[in-house]
């Protein structure tokens, strides 16, 4: 078992380029090897059992190694494993796509699936780009977005990305992306109210529009909470308002549910169930099967879908696709997927959203604990050494990591993010497994604070 275990980590460090590395270590970095699941649970190669913190990377939504999916992936693949969507339909993404529009808000009752989360939401832009074509607008071009967002690794998607990290060293395409204030309300609102802090939200989105012309912009697109930002939860009426002067001023309201959707707030879809919003599009990925198959794609309103049919340009062609469209596999996936969500998954999420947060919020007597947001079964733990402080360096770069270290260690995965700790767990936890997060979170914050403290890293 030692020796299969060197040789696969030989491999790692010699041939696998994993996501996000340094230059340092780009082609020759080892990261934690994970061998199985089962349930909220993964196991690396020690045999050590973690509670997926993370659920994957927001997407394991109804846990690990659910036999019912598996056996669904093999029945399809000994039935139909792929057909080319140029000139073919298979059975499943046609009822996949009525049980999609069936869950989506107001008119989106029109689905175009792809391969997952970056290519739903670069679909969505070139539809946009393509419909003000279409229309005779093509001078409609601008985006907006926000800091702390996060929309996908094309470039296009990458383009809209808030997070400073990213922006370092990649190359972006810069001259139709305007990028408005992240709505995280900690630490900025300097004695205003949370209610004047929205409204200065909306005064620079108003701004935005009367400087760059509506006439100019496309698009807005948002998360409905921003997740790899740091889950972000906006104030109250946010969305509701930035979407009432986008419908205003003929805006396409892009809402980006690839986190938010199938089920971590309960419902299939946020938007208007949490929200109270209407899109004009709507973005889904990740929870959409699970992570047990790459799928995405896009809701799009029966007005848009009209618009372009009645133009005068009836042979222009959305020139867009992808070789894994609708998937049979993928498809057949995500209808049992959603099938389960609905034997008592969404409900249980529903109930235990609440009871995630509440129990959360007893970490804020910890002295390092700065925040802790979040809602439904989504939420950061953000920590500061020093609230008088914007950047403290020296936690920014360090804490998230070795509280995660404690963490695994103890039996639980987190997403490090520099500062801040976010969890996302499967929607088949129970109490008693939030109860258990909680205190290895305590105890992995505990023995962080003592780390840093004997590193001379954070004073309290």
């Amino acid at each position: 078992m030692k020796n299969l275990s060197d040789t696969i980590t030989n491999n790692i460090k010699k041939h696998l380029i994993q996501p996000w590395p340094y230059a340092s270590s780009i082609g020759d970095e080892y990261r934690d090897i994970v061998t199985n699941g089962d349930g909220i649970y993964i196991e690396d190669k020690n045999g050590n059992k973690l509670i997926d913190g993370p659920a994957g990377m927001w997407c394991s939504n109804i846990g690990h190694r659910n036999e019912e999916i598996a056996k669904v992936m093999y029945n399809q693949a000994m039935n139909l494993s792929y057909n080319s969507p140029w000139y073919t339909t298979n059975e499943p993404s046609a009822q996949l796509s009525k049980m999609i529009s069936d869950y989506a808000p107001g008119d989106l009752n029109n689905v175009f699936f792809t391969t997952g989360g970056s290519t739903a939401v670069e679909s969505a832009l070139r539809f946009v780009q393509y419909y003000n074509n279409v229309l005779g607008l093509p001078e409609k071009k601008l985006i907006l977005c926000r800091e702390d967002g996060y929309h996908g690794s094309t470039y296009l998607t990458a383009s809209l990305n808030g997070k400073s990290r990213t922006s370092d060293w990649m190359n972006y395409e810069n001259t139709n992306i305007v990028k408005l204030s992240s709505p995280n309300s900690f630490r900025k609102l300097n004695g205003k109210s949370i209610e004047e802090f929205e409204d200065d939200l909306i005064k620079e989105l108003s701004s935005v529009i009367k400087d760059k012309g509506a006439k100019n912009i496309a698009a807005f697109i948002g998360e409905p909470i921003q997740a790899s930002g740091g889950v972000i939860v906006p104030p109250k009426n946010y969305l509701k308002r930035v979407r009432d002067i986008c419908k205003k001023n003929n805006i396409i309201f892009i809402a980006d549910e690839v986190v938010t959707g199938f089920g971590r707030m309960g419902h299939i879809f946020a938007s208007e169930k949490v929200f109270n919003i209407i899109p004009d599009i709507i973005t889904f990925a990740k929870g959409v099967t699970s992570g047990y198959f790459p799928l995405g794609g896009i809701a799009i309103s029966n007005k848009l879908i009209k618009n372009l049919r009645s133009s005068n340009h009836a042979d222009a062609m959305f020139g867009h696709g992808l070789t894994y469209s609708s998937h049979p596999i993928g498809c057949a996936v995500a209808i049992k997927n959603i099938e389960l969500m609905e034997n008592g998954i969404l409900e249980n999420a529903l109930e235990l959203g609440p009871v995630f947060q509440e129990k959360l919020k007893t970490l804020l007597d910890l002295p390092i604990v700065g925040d802790v947001r979040g809602q439904g079964l989504m939420a950061c733990i953000e920590c500061v050494a020093d609230y008088n402080e914007e950047n403290p360096l020296a936690l920014d770069l360090k804490v998230g990591e070795i509280i995660d270290k404690h963490c695994q260690k103890l039996g639980l995965l987190l997403r490090p993010a520099i500062n801040m700790c976010i969890l996302s767990p499967p929607l088949i936890i129970n109490k008693n497994d939030i109860d258990k997060i909680v205190s290895i979170l305590r105890q992995g914050i505990i023995q962080s604070m003592e780390e840093l403290k004997s590193k001379d890293l954070w004073h309290n």
